[in-house]
């Protein structure tokens, strides 16, 4: 069900699924960008088959701003990441909502979780976690426990000396399972991660990312989470987040990454890799969304479709398991050549 405190931003939403079945709005998919910047093409072909996996099942799509940064996260680049989405085809059934708007919700779930004596305060900066977590032995990026094991006293001395303070979970080294649709069964220990930053009665204090996706999925019934595969290895840190909360644990879907020609994550280093900037250069928006398909293997290549093309013949079966790779000086070569010109 949708919580209460969303308000009217859901109320599209919830008029679109009045009549759905509970089972039905559970399976509810959502793409959530960071406004630090514009989508590349990566962002936009996870966001085309978060939609397509969605809109395959008849369920609600929903877009979920996720500006839990306010030093990075800008209003122009969510209104610019919106309009991205927009158009390439891909729709939603409720007004974006925003995470920074759901702070007393984040609060809550973490006041449950420190009821429950599951959180702890940490003192440690990151270059202290860094150096830890190259330490012989150390499970890679885990966070050994360090502040956990502080005794009252050297918890004092680090209150008198000021220094920032985060709250980690108390996971008790234990194991999460889930199934992924696309990666099969995944297991890790969860380490002892971050869920609020600074104190929770501060107003500079924020949720992590960790509890912020988790209540938020939960709250408005999200039963699909499609992202990509660079995620899959932290999830069991949600799925444990989510059991320890009573919530429901929705069902993952890790699809590849796009890379650039050195194999790595995209960024503006590889050259075009916007929208905008492949319009700039003159390909068609159903060019772009062709390239999209097809770089994730439901698509010829070469081929200029709509989203609502790519939907109709949408099967996840079919979906290529390596991660794609973009040249944009080929790709426009390609088009070219494809043009006669």
């Amino acid at each position: 069900m949708l919580h209460p405190d969303i308000g009217s931003t859901l109320d599209g939403l919830a008029a679109h699924v009045r009549v759905r079945s509970c089972q039905v709005m559970a399976a509810a998919g959502r793409f959530a960008p960071s406004p630090t910047g514009p989508l590349h093409l990566g962002n936009l072909r996870t966001a085309l088959l978060a939609w397509c996996f969605a809109r395959s099942r008849q369920a609600p799509f929903l877009v979920r701003v996720e500006d839990l940064d306010p030093q990075r996260s800008r209003p122009e680049h969510e209104a610019g990441q919106l309009a991205d989405l927009a158009a390439v085809g891909i729709d939603w059934d409720a007004p974006p909502w925003r995470q920074s708007e759901r702070r007393d919700r984040h609060r809550e779930a973490f006041e449950r979780l420190r009821a429950q004596g599951l959180v702890y305060r940490c003192w440690c900066t990151r270059a202290e976690v860094r150096e830890a977590a190259q330490a012989p032995h150390a499970a890679l990026d885990a966070y050994p426990g360090t502040c956990r094991r502080l005794s009252a006293g050297e918890r004092a001395a680090c209150e008198r000396a000021g220094r920032a303070a985060a709250w980690r979970l108390d996971a008790g080294a234990v194991r999460a399972s889930f199934e992924d649709a696309l990666a099969g069964e995944s297991s890790a220990v969860v380490d002892d991660f971050v869920v609020w930053r600074g104190e929770p009665d501060d107003p500079a204090g924020v949720p992590a990312y960790n509890l912020a996706v988790v209540v938020d999925d939960a709250d408005v019934g999200v039963g699909e989470v499609v992202r990509g595969d660079d995620l899959l290895a932290t999830t069991p840190r949600q799925v444990q987040l989510a059991r320890l909360l009573g919530l429901e644990v929705p069902r993952h879907v890790h699809v590849p990454l796009v890379l650039d020609v050195e194999g790595r994550r995209l960024s503006k280093r590889a050259g075009a890799v916007t929208l905008a900037e492949r319009l700039a250069r003159g390909e068609a928006v159903e060019e772009v969304v062709g390239w999209l398909a097809a770089s994730a293997g439901l698509a010829a290549p070469g081929t200029s479709l709509t989203a609502r093309e790519v939907l109709a013949a949408f099967d996840p079966a079919q979906i290529d398991r390596e991660p794609a790779i973009l040249d944009p000086a080929r790709r426009l070569a390609e088009l070219e050549a494809g043009r006669g010109r």
